[in-house]
Order: structure tokens, then C-alpha cells, then sequence
């Protein structure tokens, strides 16, 4: 079992940045894979990125490339999502996901993910 908990959400105006993070507790941190999705209202959960269990590739979805940046501290047991020059369109709840999966492509469906946290808001004002 993975517990997750996801914090540093809040308000922020566009072009402006924030940073969340994922604390993960429980076993083996390290095997899993970890990603973000996002959810606005009236809309389906969306892929945001993906880190692999070692870190060392990630892969981002198209809406947020180059503007996010997902990281991992082993010894924190924490994985991060950085997000730069944000856009309203941004707006939406975050959560965290951890997967045991090794296939190989990256794991963008929210199918593949066996743990998830219970989410953080993220508003973006225009």
C-alpha cells in the first residue's frame, strides 16, 4: 500500500508559478512510477506528467510542456510538479497517482495508476 498526500495548491495569478508536492508513505516509494493528472470542472481527468521509478526520464502532456517540470526526492519520499507562466486554463484539481507499471510506454492513462492522493485546487486568475 501507498498512501499519497498532495499539498500546495491555491490561488494564483496568471504567469505566475507554484509548486506542488506529493508526499507518499508506505512501502517501497522508490519502485513506482509517479504521475500527475488534473481534473477541471465538467471535464475528464487529464494526463499533466510522468516520472519513472529511478527519475531519470519524464514525459510531459502536451498543454504543459515546457512550462512544468516534474521532479522526485527519494530520501523525502516526495514527488513534486513545478508549474511556470500558468494560464487559466490551468485551473483545475491536481492529484497525485503512483503505479507499479513497467511496460513500455509511458503511463498516461489514469488506468494504470494503482494509488492516488485526494487532491489539491489550483485556480488561475486572469
Amino acid at each position: 500500500q501507498v498512501q499519497l498526500v498532495e499539498s500546495g495548491g491555491g490561488l494564483v495569478q496568471a504567469g505566475g508559478s507554484l509548486r506542488l508536492s506529493c508526499a507518499a508513505s508506505g512501502r517501497a516509494f522508490s519502485r513506482y512510477a509517479m504521475g500527475w493528472f488534473r481534473q477541471a470542472p465538467g471535464k475528464e481527468r487529464e494526463f499533466v506528467a510522468t516520472i519513472t521509478w529511478s527519475g531519470g526520464d519524464t514525459y510531459y502532456g502536451h498543454s504543459v510542456k515546457g512550462r512544468f517540470t516534474i521532479s522526485r526526492d527519494y530520501a523525502k519520499n516526495t514527488v513534486y510538479l513545478q508549474m511556470n507562466s500558468l494560464k487559466p486554463e490551468d485551473t483545475a484539481i491536481y492529484y497525485c497517482a503512483a503505479t507499479g507499471y513497467s511496460g513500455s510506454t509511458y503511463p498516461v492513462r489514469s488506468y494504470r495508476y494503482n494509488y492516488w492522493g485526494q487532491g489539491t485546487q489550483v485556480t488561475v486568475s486572469s
